[in-house]
C-alpha cells in the first residue's frame, strides 16, 4: 500500500496528517507502511490531478476522501471532521477509509 500525502508549506496540518495515517495504518493491521511526501508548488499542482489541497491524502494513486474539490490552487483542504469543519480527518476516520478501501481493492 503506497501512502502518499500531497501538501504545501503554508499549511501546518500536513506533517500532523501524517502521524494521523501512521497511527490508523497500525489500526487498520497495515504497520510498517512508509507515509511519503510531496511538496506541492504552483508549478508542480498542474500535473498532480489528485490535489483537492493540502494536506490530500493518497492510497495507491487515489485520494482516500474523495470529493468534488480537485483545485488547481495551491490552498489549504478543509475536511469534514465528526459533523465540523477541521483541517485533518480524525484517526478514526483515516482508519475506516483505509477499511473502505481493503475491501474496495479485495473486490477489484
Amino acid at each position: 500500500m503506497e501512502t502518499l500525502i500531497l501538501h504545501i508549506d503554508e499549511c501546518p496540518n500536513w506533517r500532523e496528517a501524517g502521524e494521523r495515517v501512521t497511527e490508523a495504518l497500525t489500526l487498520v493491521g497495515a504497520s510498517g507502511g512508509e507515509v511519503d511526501y510531496r511538496l506541492v508548488t504552483e508549478t508542480s499542482v498542474r500535473d498532480l490531478p489528485q490535489f483537492a489541497g493540502s494536506p490530500t491524502i493518497l492510497v495507491d494513486g487515489h485520494d482516500l476522501f474523495p470529493s468534488e474539490g480537485a483545485t488547481a490552487d495551491v490552498a489549504c483542504r478543509v475536511y469534514v471532521s465528526e459533523g465540523r469543519l477541521a483541517g485533518l480527518p480524525s484517526v478514526g476516520e483515516i482508519a475506516a477509509a483505509l477499511r473502505q478501501r481493503e475491501v474496495h481493492v479485495a473486490q477489484d
